[in-house]
């Protein structure tokens, strides 16, 4: 079989908020790459073998004493480098260049005028006739002087040395972000880096992931018998499709229909799932738990956005050991519990050896289970970025409406119903996020927006519903527009569309009088309303 992970590249994360998105550009090209810490164990990095290094951008200044700096083991492994942004800084502050601090921070659309031959830029102007280049930039320093055995082959209006190349060691820097999109041949120059220079074979595609998981999987876990908790969400989905191909009926999942997900989620879960595959199922193995009455109870008189959330995760985890032991004393022999932990997951979980890089945050999923289970753990999507994940779901012949759905919260309509939960305001809250998904869909707005839902409000507005005067609870409409969920904009839905979708919710569900829509971006506010 392939060794899809043969070829591949490192990168050393200085701190920007891009590096994930380099890691992403460089696999949709189909080739392999991992994060580390900039400060991560150097003999790790010599003994990695990858075939070119890339150093990402990052908040910090060269000009400064304690600055973080690229390992020697970096320019010992003799294979390419490419430098971006504090990346390249950090390359010429160490090789015997020099950097210093801008008169004013640069941020925004610049354009590189390419003055040399180079490798990086053979052919990949942005005009006709000449040697421009529109791209992106972000930083206060930059490169004064390129060290010795580097040739400047691109300036700005602004600063001398925009690219270096050493085309004897293969190392490069360039200033500016080749990874966002307002980088017109940003794709372009990581390509010819990834493939070119650094001879990386494009082997990292959705069959070969899929072919290479099923394999692990089967050695991971031999004949033993695999749990997984299925949420219906994209990333369990994707685990229970790939390890079924895997394992077959040696995966038990564990559906646990809190009465707080998605309108009829429950039944539409099952019949993809559980269901035969005459039926359009894919025949898993699938408990079905119906909890819905233990959660409305557990949750009676709370109001508390975080101690519901407590409740609702804690329950979860309460009902999921309970069925794991039911197997498990049945003669079940299941040995592992499989969980839908991201590549993300890890790099924010991971830290740095050394502790000298920030931690962003622990992840529920990284980081082992509770000490009373005793279940190994398998985690096929670990690699993965969330886009991977949903193109391997797709290969796997799961439903792309699915695949692509919005995120949904994991404490479900808990979180969107403001204040205390009770059935009845799970239930029109439901049927209103259902409704405003389906017209959504039918105006071809659904994919044009990140992530769309109904709030449940628990406060009553006077209103005329038929001849009578009614007093009912009000339902607030969000959507949003964002490319990373750290910022967003609220969706400029049309006036006709927001008032189609109040007519439909107010005529069609008793109980509800007003409907408002949320016009707020993030920040002042969150996504999410709790």
């Amino acid at each position: 079989m392939t060794n899809i992970h043969s070829d591949k590249l490192l990168i050393l994360d200085f701190g920007a908020q891009y590096t994930q998105l380099i890691a992403r550009r460089i696999r949709e090209l189909g080739v392999y790459c991992e994060i580390w810490a900039w400060d991560h164990d150097p003999a790790e990095i010599a003994a990695f073998g990858a075939r070119g290094i890339i150093l990402s951008g990052g908040p910090e200044s060269t000009t400064l004493e304690q600055a973080p700096r690229a390992p020697q083991a970096v320019f010992d492994a003799g294979v390419p480098i490419l430098g971006i942004c504090y990346g390249m800084q950090t390359l010429a502050a160490q090789l015997g260049g020099a950097t210093e601090a801008s008169d004013a921070r640069e941020f925004g659309h610049a354009q590189v005028d390419i003055v040399g031959p180079s490798r990086l830029f053979d052919g990949l102007t942005d005009h006709a006739g000449g040697h421009t280049l529109d791209v992106w930039m972000s930083h206060g320093d930059h490169v004064a002087t390129a060290p010795p055995g580097f040739v400047v082959t691109g300036r700005t209006a602004r600063i001398p040395v925009a690219v270096m190349e050493d085309e004897e060691r293969r190392w490069y820097g360039v200033q500016f972000h080749p990874e966002v999109t307002h980088t017109k041949r940003g794709g372009a120059l990581l390509k010819r880096f990834a493939t070119e220079i650094c001879g990386c074979a494009t082997l990292w595609t959705a069959a070969n992931i899929i072919d290479d998981q099923i394999a692990r999987v089967r050695e991971q876990v031999g004949d033993d018998h695999v749990l997984l908790g299925l949420s219906g969400g994209v990333d369990s989905s994707v685990v229970a499709a790939l390890l079924h191909r895997a394992i077959g009926d040696r995966l038990t999942c564990v559906f646990v229909d809190t009465g707080l997900l998605r309108w009829q989620e429950g039944d539409q879960v099952m019949a993809m799932f559980a269901a035969e595959a005459e039926s359009g199922g894919m025949g898993i193995k699938v408990i079905r738990v119906n909890a819905a009455d233990r959660y409305f109870t557990a949750l009676e008189g709370v109001a508390d956005p975080e101690a519901k959330r407590k409740i609702i995760g804690g329950l979860f985890v309460e009902i999921f050991d309970a069925e794991s032991e039911k197997l498990i004393a049945a003669g079940g022999d299941v040995k592992w519990l499989a969980q839908g932990t991201i590549y993300p997951d890890v790099i924010e979980s991971a830290g740095s050896k050394t502790g000298k890089a920030h931690v962003i945050k622990s992840h529920h999923n990284v980081g082992g289970l509770p000490t009373h289970m005793k279940l190994k753990l398998v985690e096929p999507l670990r690699e993965l970025f969330k886009d991977e994940v949903r193109r391997i779901g797709i290969a796997l012949g799961l439903p792309r409406a699915m695949v692509y759905r919005h995120p949904f919260p994991g404490p479900g309509l808990g979180v969107r119903i403001l204040g205390e939960v009770k059935p009845e305001y799970a239930e029109l809250l439901a049927k209103a996020d259902a409704i405003f998904i389906d017209e959504l869909r039918k105006a071809d707005l659904y994919d044009k927006t990140s992530q769309a839902f109904a709030v449940f409000l628990p406060v009553k507005s006077v209103g005329v519903v038929g001849d009578a005067r009614a007093y009912e609870w009000v339902i607030a409409l969000r959507a949003v527009e964002t490319v990373d969920f750290m910022t967003a904009h609220w969706a400029h839905l049309p006036y006709d569309f927001l008032g189609k979708v109040s007519n439909r919710i107010i005529n069609e569900l008793r109980g509800i009088s007003r409907v408002v829509y949320d016009i707020s971006g993030k920040p002042p506010a969150t996504i999410e309303w709790e």
